[in-house]
């Protein structure tokens, strides 16, 4: 496996330190293996480590409390520092404790989780300041590059539109193998997961939720639209409930909401936003006959490279016409615009013309998988295969 420098040169000047280093994103997106890259460079010049994993029934089994996880760590400890590093520890009753009282004595704690209740405001609150947190998420197409080369396989932007960045999915080499893998993680972590975390009991409507928003990414969103979709399938349903539901697919880093940010009022609009998926394969397992949407898989590529490069973004509403991003980053804004294609004139007009009454002296970007330059004296175009090895725009 590649190493993920870009997520561990962030971690390494804090390896020492007392701060818990909390570091969490979807399931099987590669935390787990981030740690063991981080165990690796820790063990160069100590062994004094431990390493549990509360997925394993061994360990949860063992380990049911704060106080016998506290015990754990106090029995086999050596002399000196000590690096506690506790795979998805949400499981654990009592581990918010179990972290706070550790963190007191000469250990150096890190933990992963694929909730981001792992981060609420009452644990951040009472660790005021003594804590660090990192997003990890599935490979982006920079690292699939990497990972391909590792494994003497070339790497291909329409795969990666289609299939998406999870990294167990480029061991497999056929369409169907890749479809089967990403279907069963599905079933785990996008459905049996959370009706199990959650108790819910209406497992039908769960279901249709869930794959309408993940067919539904790069869209404006409202929960109204959704309730109008539940009940064409005949089936009753309150806004609160789907508002609840979208709340667990957030938490489980399924899904992202980004908000709209107006020209006129000059800040967010916290009833507009558009939801995008971790990974564009939620997308693609849900469409019939290999019609992929290559379109609004694009798009929310795009969205999560950006991300990855380290920007803010929002989606900005430009008086009624919306330009798709807005991506901020060192007092640098950029109004970003994505399309599958402008080599037609009424696509061409229609994406040039989302820019209009944006100064000049801002800076205007469209990316498209485009091979032709389409770049104006305003407007800069970049080609999605170059867009994708950038570090920064």
């Amino acid at each position: 496996m590649i190493l993920r420098e870009h997520y561990i040169e962030q971690i390494r000047p804090f390896y020492d330190s007392d701060l818990i280093k909390i570091i969490t994103g979807i399931r099987r997106c590669g935390k787990s293996v981030i740690m063991e890259q981080i165990i690796r460079e820790v063990r160069e010049k100590t062994d004094n480590i431990i390493y549990l994993n509360f997925e394993d029934k061994k360990v949860s089994a063992n380990i049911t409390d704060a106080e016998k996880l506290i015990s754990y760590a106090e029995e086999n400890k050596k002399c000196g520092k000590c690096y506690l590093f506790f795979d998805e520890i949400q499981t654990l009753d009592g581990w918010q404790d179990a972290c706070k009282t550790l963190r007191l004595y000469d250990y150096s704690l890190f933990i992963t989780g694929s909730n981001s209740k792992l981060l609420s405001s009452e644990f951040t609150k009472e660790l005021s300041g003594r804590y660090d947190s990192y997003r990890i998420r599935p490979f982006v197409y920079k690292e699939i590059a990497e990972y391909c080369a590792e494994l003497n396989k070339e790497p291909s932007i329409t795969d990666y539109l289609v299939w998406g960045g999870f990294p167990k999915r480029f061991e497999f080499d056929s369409a169907d193998a890749k479809s089967r893998y990403l279907n069963d993680l599905d079933d785990t972590i996008v459905i049996n997961d959370l009706i199990g975390r959650y108790k819910i009991r209406k497992e039908s409507l769960f279901k249709n939720l869930v794959n309408f928003v993940l067919l539904s990414n790069g869209r404006i969103f409202s929960a109204n639209s959704v309730r109008d979709y539940i009940k064409q399938q005949h089936v009753d349903c309150s806004v609160n409930t789907i508002l609840k539901y979208l709340g667990y697919l957030e938490e489980a880093y399924i899904i992202e909401s980004v908000k709209q940010y107006s020209s006129r009022t000059k800040k967010e609009l916290s009833f507009y936003c558009k939801i995008y998926n971790a990974d564009v394969c939620f997308n693609s397992i849900r469409c019939m006959n290999n019609r992929f949407d290559l379109t609004h898989n694009l798009e929310n590529i795009v969205y999560n490279e950006l991300v990855y490069m380290g920007y803010e973004v929002y989606v900005y509403n430009n008086n009624g016409k919306e330009i798709d991003f807005l991506a901020t980053k060192d007092n640098k804004q950029y109004y970003v615009q994505v399309a599958y294609s402008v080599a037609e004139e009424k696509a061409y007009l229609r994406e040039f013309g989302a820019f209009a009454n944006i100064d000049n002296l801002s800076q205007k970007i469209i990316i498209t998988n485009d091979d032709i330059d389409y770049s104006t004296s305003t407007v800069k175009h970049i080609k999605l295969k170059d867009f994708l090895k950038m570090e920064s725009l």
